[in-house]
């Protein structure tokens, strides 16, 4: 069943309830059973997942819907009753395109559609688009990838983040830079993104405290993937490292042309290239010059990691799995659990009870949030990719 299928029978469902309008309470699922008197009727709780489903992130943004999508399948299967009517878990999954107005307008439709929760954006951009709508309706959003720390600083009490920011990502790999690869000269690289130029001016920021020379400070236009002009640049500059701000997509192939064009400079960057994907761009240039850091901890340490990702693979296949996907599964838990502990669905009763969930997690325990929606306790993880295969170093 294709996403937009699966978004037309969420919205049909929807279309066919009555009288749930802002404020009213959650909707009601009609029952295909009469109902006896110990029996109430179920109630259908749908969850919005939007991350970009096609373009250049598309491998990211089905790792997140996946992630969401798998434990609307578990939640399904314990059977769960809140208020003493049985819950029916949908997922309702819109594609964001990479794109704020994109985002903007997905976050009207979720709205429209009295969605009661929401598990993204992917991007920053995206996040920064669509929050003040969420906000404004008061439907809480817990996002699993966007990394940009002015999110969490707008005052808003429906944002949450279940990833460490840049400020961390940043700081760790200036930190290593110095400290762990002996680094003197960078050179800082960002797409213009939201996400990039927050990574790397976090990244700028500690690099200059602890001593490192930035040579230059370059950007680059999303999608553009011919690097000549910027790399014969960065070749006269000879630095130690270049740091990239933003994705993958434009980092595995810029990091094949630095060693075609002979530049030996290790590559940096944040979440944003700490991905299989990166591997499989770049090809043989991904090796153990490559360092990154994501806002987590590997599958491996993670308390439910291991499990989670039997399941995972079992499900969507060994090559699904990316990088965001048991964070989207948590933040999708957390929403269910604080309905769970608030005895209500609705988005007005349970959203306060998120902060303080205090829940056990895939990707961490004691999940809970500080008043700006920031995760307590965040960990980063540095990760190198000998032989293509990403590979923690340090956490």
């Amino acid at each position: 069943m294709t996403f937009a299928s699966r978004s037309s029978i969420v919205l049909a469902v929807w279309a066919c309830l009555l009288g749930w309008a802002q404020g009213a309470p959650a909707p009601v699922a009609a029952s295909s059973q009469p109902v006896g008197q110990s029996q109430a009727p179920p109630v259908t709780v749908v969850i919005g997942s939007a991350a970009p489903l096609t373009g250049p992130q598309a491998a990211y943004g089905e790792d997140n819907t996946d992630g969401v999508r798998l434990a609307i399948d578990a939640l399904n299967r314990q059977h769960i009753s809140i208020a003493s009517r049985p819950v029916v878990w949908v997922l309702d999954a819109q594609d964001d395109r990479g794109d704020p107005k994109r985002a903007a307008e997905v976050a009207r439709k979720f709205v429209a559609a009295h969605v009661n929760g929401v598990v993204g954006h992917l991007d920053s951009s995206c996040t920064a688009a669509a929050s003040p709508i969420y906000f404004k309706a008061g439907i809480p959003e817990i996002t699993p990838s966007s990394s940009d720390p002015k999110l969490a600083q707008q005052g808003f009490d429906t944002f949450y983040r279940i990833i460490a920011n840049d400020y961390a990502i940043g700081a760790g790999l200036a930190l290593y830079a110095e400290k762990g690869l002996q680094a003197k000269t960078v050179v800082v690289v960002d797409d213009r993104s939201t996400y990039g130029i927050s990574v790397s001016h976090a990244f700028s920021r500690v690099a200059r405290l602890v001593g490192l020379q930035i040579e230059a400070h370059e950007t680059i236009q999303a999608n553009v993937m011919d690097f000549s002009s910027l790399l014969d640049k960065i070749k006269t500059m000879n630095p130690d490292v270049v740091f990239f701000g933003g994705m993958a997509a434009q980092a595995g192939p810029m990091l094949q042309q630095m060693r075609g064009m002979g530049i030996k400079a290790r590559l940096l960057g944040g979440d944003g290239i700490c991905t299989p994907e990166l591997a499989r761009l770049a090809g043989a240039a991904a090796n153990s010059d490559v360092i990154c850091a994501d806002g987590g901890v590997p599958l491996s340490r993670m308390p439910g990691g291991e499990a989670w990702q039997r399941r995972f693979t079992a499900q969507f296949g060994a090559n699904a799995f990316q990088l965001y996907s048991p964070y989207a599964y948590d933040a999708t838990m957390v929403l269910a659990h604080a309905m769970m502990k608030a005895g209500s669905t609705h988005p007005a009763v349970y959203r306060h009870d998120i902060r303080h969930l205090d829940y056990d997690g895939v990707t961490k325990t004691d999940i809970r949030f500080n008043r700006d929606g920031e995760l307590v306790d965040p960990a980063i993880t540095i990760s190198s990719f000998p032989e293509g295969r990403k590979t923690a170093l340090s956490k």
